[in-house]
């Protein structure tokens, strides 16, 4: 039997809480769950990408969730169909998040047949990375939102 292995992609600038709750309810149903910072070099982001990766995996490791954390440059099927991945998790705030997210799996589902988009509920729908970085562009403490590792990346910055 192969192993089940879900992706769980965003931009993570920075990764919340909300994120975290996703990947550990992802971590109860598959054996490995790939989290993966999209890297879209056109972007610039509020915080480094590989200081965010190892953030991700600080609190994966502290919790004990099988996932790992990595940087992919590309497009999110062919890194499924590379690394034999054929679950990808999104998490739902609200219907707007369906309703983009649906139309993101239909074309994910057209460059790859076979990678099935599964879809959950957020614990806390009105967290977000947006909302993180406009707390801290008002200088308001945003750390409550985020795990510790990614609370000492913002804090850094």
């Amino acid at each position: 039997m192969s192993k089940r292995i879900a992706l769980y992609a965003g931009s993570f600038d920075p990764y919340t809480n909300g994120h975290h709750a996703i990947v550990r309810k992802a971590s109860a149903l598959f054996d490995e769950v790939v989290v993966l910072i999209g890297v879209n070099v056109a972007k610039r982001r509020a915080f480094d990408a590989e200081a965010m990766r190892d953030a991700i995996q600080s609190a994966i490791d502290a919790d004990g969730l099988n996932a790992r954390a990595v940087l992919h440059a590309g497009l999110i099927t062919e890194y499924c169909a590379e690394n034999g991945i054929r679950w990808y998790v999104r998490g739902l705030r609200n219907s707007a998040d369906y309703d983009y997210e649906e139309s993101t799996a239909q074309i994910n589902h057209l460059l790859m047949p076979g990678l099935e988009t599964i879809y959950m509920r957020s614990d806390d729908p009105v967290i977000s990375s947006s909302m993180i970085r406009e707390l801290l562009a008002f200088g308001r403490d945003a750390g409550r939102f985020v795990p510790k590792s990614v609370r000492r990346v913002i804090e850094a910055k």
